[in-house]
């Protein structure tokens, strides 16, 4: 066979002429024209990379601890306080402020402010049958004192206690709040030991 690449023998010529321009020509490969558009490679030559474990491992710790901290930052109730909320069906919550200006007497305070928690507020439904089988007797509260911290253990609970006509006092919680502020003036007539106010926050919790 013939080939441009590859002259005819001489010899041979005469005799293969007249077939020649019949018979095909086999070349070497040759780069495509221009404009020509390769296949797509065989699929069976693609090589599927996969993500190493040494790179999600330290996303995986990442999104952990993402996840511990917004559970941290949530905030978490008192289990204690819960319990006690669980245990009583809760109607609503009375709250007030109590102060002292002079004599510095932190339980003056806090039944003061306990005393403006409930002195506004009128409770007809254990009376009048409102809620059934349940009256004044029925009646519990839940006392929660703001104090400061300074002088907390000179809270005397009898005389705050006996601020509530009636209802049974389940629990009187005493935390952090609060102030004590200058009141601007030392009077010793009034049992002044110095210009020391007191203020206590009080929330008394309703229910049966």
């Amino acid at each position: 066979m013939l080939c441009d690449d590859h002259p005819p023998n001489p010899n041979q010529t005469a005799s293969v002429a007249p077939y020649a321009s019949s018979l095909p020509c086999l070349t070497k490969s040759r780069p495509p024209p221009p404009g020509f558009i390769s296949p797509p490679p065989s699929r069976s030559g693609l090589h599927l990379r996969t993500r190493s474990t040494k790179t999600r491992r330290p996303i995986v710790r990442a999104a952990g601890a993402l996840r511990s901290s917004m559970a941290s930052a949530q905030p978490t109730r008192d289990v204690k306080q819960e319990g006690a909320e669980e245990a009583m069906k809760l109607l609503f919550v009375e709250m007030g402020v109590g102060y002292d200006q002079h004599g510095q007497d932190i339980t003056a305070a806090a039944v003061r402010a306990c005393k403006d928690a409930i002195s506004s507020n009128s409770i007809p439904a254990f009376r009048r049958g409102s809620i059934p089988g349940v009256n004044s007797e029925q009646m519990k509260l839940q006392i929660k004192l703001g104090v400061p911290r300074p002088v907390q253990h000179l809270l005397d609970f009898q005389r705050i206690k006996a601020v509530f006509p009636y209802g049974e006092i389940t629990s009187c919680e005493v935390v952090d709040g609060g102030m004590i502020c200058s009141s601007g003036t030392c009077i010793e007539a009034m049992g002044d030991k110095n210009d020391d106010c007191y203020i206590v926050n009080a929330a008394v919790y309703v229910g049966y």
